[in-house]
This record gives structure tokens, sequence and C-alpha cells, in this order.
């Protein structure tokens, strides 16, 4: 599952939480697709988390030539 994209993730727990909160999902299947909405958090959380160290590189990156250019 790690391999969906971030916004796919979004847009099927989007549609699983509208589907347990308008009560369509069946009761045998409720742990199931709750389990399913958590998986797919945890998935966009570590997309965000590594989103936010490629940034991180990028910016020191470009601030320690920033700062070599000014020596």
């Amino acid at each position: 599952m790690t391999d969906i994209k971030y916004s796919k993730a979004m847009k099927k727990i989007e549609e699983l939480i509208s589907k347990i909160e308008s009560e369509e999902v069946d009761v045998d299947d409720l742990s199931a697709r709750v389990k399913e909405a958590v998986d797919l958090i945890e998935v966009c959380k570590n997309k965000i988390a590594k989103a936010e160290m490629e940034v991180k590189k990028v910016v020191d990156n470009f601030e320690s030539i920033a700062i070599d250019t000014k020596e």
C-alpha cells in the first residue's frame, strides 16, 4: 500500500470516513474499513515526513551555498 499516491490515499480515507459516518458500512465490515483507513493515514504521515526531510535537505543545501557565495 505504500506505493499509493498521497492524493489517492487521502481521497480513499475521505470515502471511508464518509461511508462510516453515514453508516453505509456493514458492522461485519467496519473493523476492516477502520483498519484500512488507519493504514492509509500511516502511509500519508510517512509521505509527509519524507517530503519534509527532502525539503529540509534542499533548504539546508541552499543556505550553505548562499553562505559560501557571501564569503
